[in-house]
Order: structure tokens, then sequence, then C-alpha cells
């Protein structure tokens, strides 16, 4: 089983930054892959990015170019770097990780950039 517990979420103006950070309960090289999601008021949750953990990284559209994920496997935590926010990345963002064969999900962070 892993336990992943998200943070850094926040207010923040367009154009500005935030970093989410999700610790993980194991060593995230036991872990084939992790990732962000995100859900919006009245839409569907969404996939943000995921990383492998041989490294291999992958964006949404929506995001490339803006967002970097990046994992510390020293501290079993994944980092979600966002840059040139929009009001339309307003969201609640969740940390997943797929672990022998089943996905588990954090608890989810708020995100909330004003225009």
């Amino acid at each position: 089983q892993v336990r992943l517990v998200e943070s850094g979420g926040g207010l923040v103006q367009a154009g500005g930054s935030l970093r989410l950070s999700c610790a993980a309960s194991r060593t995230i090289f036991s872990i084939k892959a992790m990732g962000w999601h995100r859900q919006a008021p009245g839409k569907q949750r969404e996939l943000v990015a995921t990383i492998t953990s041989g490294g291999s990284t992958n964006y949404a559209d929506t995001v490339k170019g803006r967002f970097t994920i990046s994992r510390d496997n020293a501290n079993n935590t994944v980092y979600l770097h966002m840059n040139s926010l929009k009001p339309a990345d307003t969201a609640v963002y969740y940390c997943t990780a797929v672990y022998r064969g089943l996905t588990y999900w954090g608890q989810g962070t708020q995100v909330t950039v004003s225009s």
C-alpha cells in the first residue's frame, strides 16, 4: 500500500508560480509511476503529468512548457513545478502512484489562480 500526502497548494495571481509536493509512504524506487491529476469545478478529473521510476515524463498539452514534474528519490517525494499559471489551472491537484497494479491517490491540494 502507498500513502500519499500533498502540500504546496494555495492562491496565486495569474503569471505566478507554485510548487506542489507529494510525499510517499514508501521508497519511490519501488513505484512504477507517479503523477499529478487535477479536477476543476464541474469538470472531469484530468491527467497533468507523470514520471516513471526510470525518470521518463509525460505532460498534458495544456501544461507543456509551463509545468515540470520531478522526483527526489532520497526523500521519496515528487514535485510539480508550475510556472506561468493561468486561471484555467485552478483545480484540486491530486498526487497518484501506480504500485503493484493498483493506483493510489492523495487527498488533494487546492490551487487557485486569480486573474
